[in-house]
């Protein structure tokens, strides 16, 4: 099948769009790899530093002839989807030694979890810690003794940050190891019941937490579609992961051989064989398109939309919100995970997960076949499936029909036949909204506005009665300059709970929602943001606004709306408090929405 003419008209925009930046990139990329090795260029008395606490491999470190690999880690034990890699690091000294070669812990990055800080001060640093993950991977491969990394990270803002350190590191070849997804739990509908009941005081804490705990019971990553499931199914997509690794579960023979695999073929592409993958060449404006239709045909998170451009000017690459719409227009949905569906990633994997999914989506013409992954050249690769016989993993042909089709389905009867995402722009901005979980009679909503500069104000005005007629909630102030643009996936609860009672709702903002949006309509991320003067700020109270996610509009309705002054908003609380204060500097420099909100690119 030939590739898809818009596929191959937005790819070629993106080389076009991206020349001046990625020439620059990789011609410093190819100058880092024609240094050599770069243990070679240190001095015995660097190299007698990096060798000290090794023990038996000191001896093949300082000889230099055998790869060393370093091991980029986001474990801690207070994320579900993290607690796997304390032991990984183990297992790939051990893998690596087998194959003749050493690793070595490079260093560790902070991973924090957005399901703790949501609705708390704590999510303000959220987004911004993706920024802090790239620089501290940085800081760990910046002592120049590795010859490949290893990533070992799973969540929403982790492997946006470990992808961006991968991309500025790109002369080294780079693995991404995952983790897979908890065992089945609640079903994710059932406790999305009882949030709504203890919001409209039908249950008690009690029952909520006893919800909570029985959906979230054990480790491994949370088991909705949301942001770090969709990182999951980005790096498959893009050829980052062995294929096939992406949803095995945890503490399982065959996950444990995955990551021993991962450590091997690490050793294999490196400069040091003839096998050469440098993470800068796998990156390229391919693996992103890839990538974009992989977020459209599954239905996947809003995060990525902010994340992707991020990930993307690393490696020299211009990615636009046209992008992301134009792919969605000809990209079929073929998954029904929740918040989508009923079904978790469990069940999606089950199902013939992303291995069926790619060999539709190249069959249709809508993946790029021809490029570079860590397992070889092309992405048929990802059409097979990981199998442990005799204790060694061997890939073979995975299913070419859907196992469920209430849960995924092919190219030819997808679930609907455009992506889960849309962009919507007029005189408020430009935003996007995740409507691949909202209702097709209510992706448009034409209502009075009531507006809001700080999410906690939301509930107490549905508490007291205040929402009686269709409504466009507004809540700005939320941008990354404003207070870092946290998620305001608490909201989800009360506006679903107007939205039953039979009233058209809307969400507008220029925060963050997440990869469990729901099936209100929001239009999130809109740009520019309040504080930076956007027209967002110059909505009032009572004002008409028509969100229409069909059309891709997001108007005020109002005489005289574009002369009016931006209102203002006091955001001192926002500079201090649960490490806020260190984190200005970020606030200062962060990047529009549209381009990643990024403060160091």
């Amino acid at each position: 099948m030939s590739l898809n003419a818009t596929i191959a008209a937005v790819t070629q925009r993106i080389i076009d769009r991206s020349r001046p930046t990625r020439e620059v990139y990789l011609a410093r990329m190819t100058q880092a790899a024609e240094d050599g090795p770069v243990r070679a260029h240190l001095t015995c008395g660097n190299q007698a530093h990096a060798y000290a606490a090794m023990g038996e491999d000191k001896a093949s470190l300082a000889g230099g002839r055998a790869p060393n690999l370093g091991i980029i880690t986001a474990y801690n034990d207070m994320l579900s989807a993290h607690k796997p890699f304390e032991s990984y690091p183990d297992l790939i000294r051990a893998a690596a030694r087998e194959s003749g070669g050493t690793a070595q812990v490079a260093g560790g990055v902070p991973a924090m979890c957005d399901g703790v800080t949501q609705g708390q001060p704590g999510m303000e640093l959220s987004l911004f810690s993706r920024d802090t993950i790239a620089l501290a991977a940085s800081v760990g491969l910046s002592h120049n003794c590795f010859d490949a990394a290893l990533y070992l990270g799973v969540c929403d803002k982790i492997v946006p940050g470990l992808v961006m350190a991968a991309a500025t590191f790109g002369h080294v070849p780079s693995v991404f190891v995952p983790a897979g997804p908890m065992a089945s739990g609640l079903p994710n509908d059932e406790k999305a019941k009882v949030r709504q009941q203890f919001a409209t005081g039908e249950v008690g804490r009690d029952k909520l937490m006893e919800a909570e705990m029985a959906s979230y019971h054990g480790i491994g990553t949370c088991t909705f579609y949301g942001t770090a499931n969709t990182n999951q199914m980005l790096m498959e997509l893009m050829g980052l992961h062995l294929p096939g690794a992406s949803f095995v579960n945890p503490e399982t023979d065959l996950r444990d051989a995955l990551t021993k695999a991962a450590a091997k073929r690490a050793m294999e592409i490196t400069a040091l064989g003839n096998d050469f993958r440098p993470a800068g060449h796998i990156l390229d404006e391919k693996a992103f398109v890839n990538g974009l239709v992989g977020l459209m045909a599954t239905g996947g998170s809003t995060n990525l939309v902010l994340h992707l451009p991020a990930m993307a000017r690393a490696a020299g690459i211009i990615l636009d919100l046209q992008d992301f719409s134009d792919i969605s227009e000809v990209t079929p949905l073929m998954a029904k995970v929740y918040p989508n569906g009923l079904a978790d990633v469990n069940h999606f994997h089950a199902a013939g997960g992303l291995g069926y999914m790619i060999g539709e989506l190249l069959g249709a013409g809508l993946l790029h076949e021809d490029v570079k992954t860590i397992a070889g050249d092309g992405l048929g690769l990802y059409t097979k499936e990981p199998k442990l016989k005799n204790g060694e993993i061997v890939f073979e042909e995975g299913t070419t029909v859907s196992l469920n089709d209430k849960i995924l389905r092919p190219v030819t009867d997808a679930f609907q036949t455009t992506g889960g995402l849309k962009e919507l722009k007029g005189n408020i901005g430009r935003g996007v909204m995740k409507v691949s979980a909202v209702a097709p009679e209510r992706r448009i909503v034409e209502a009075k506005a009531r507006v809001f500069h700080d999410q906690r104000d939301v509930k107490p005005a549905f508490q007291a009665g205040e929402f009686t007629e269709d409504t466009v909630v507004v809540v700005r102030f939320q941008g990354p300059r404003a207070n870092g643009m946290p998620e305001l996936h608490s909201l989800t609860p009360t506006l679903a709970v107007l939205q039953d009672r039979g009233l058209k709702i809307a969400l507008v903002t220029d925060g963050r929602m997440s990869g469990a949006s729901g099936k209100v309509p929001a239009c999130i991320h809109v740009s520019p943001e309040a504080l930076a003067g956007g027209a967002i700020a110059k909505i009032r109270d009572g004002d008409m606004v028509r969100v229409d996610a069909v059309a891709g509009t997001l108007e005020v309705l109002e005489e005289g709306f574009d002369a009016r002054e931006p209102a203002t908003a006091d955001l001192s609380a926002n500079a201090f408090g649960i490490g806020r204060e260190l984190f200005d500097i970020f606030r200062q420099n962060a990047g529009n929405a549209t381009e990643g909100a990024a403060s160091i690119l």
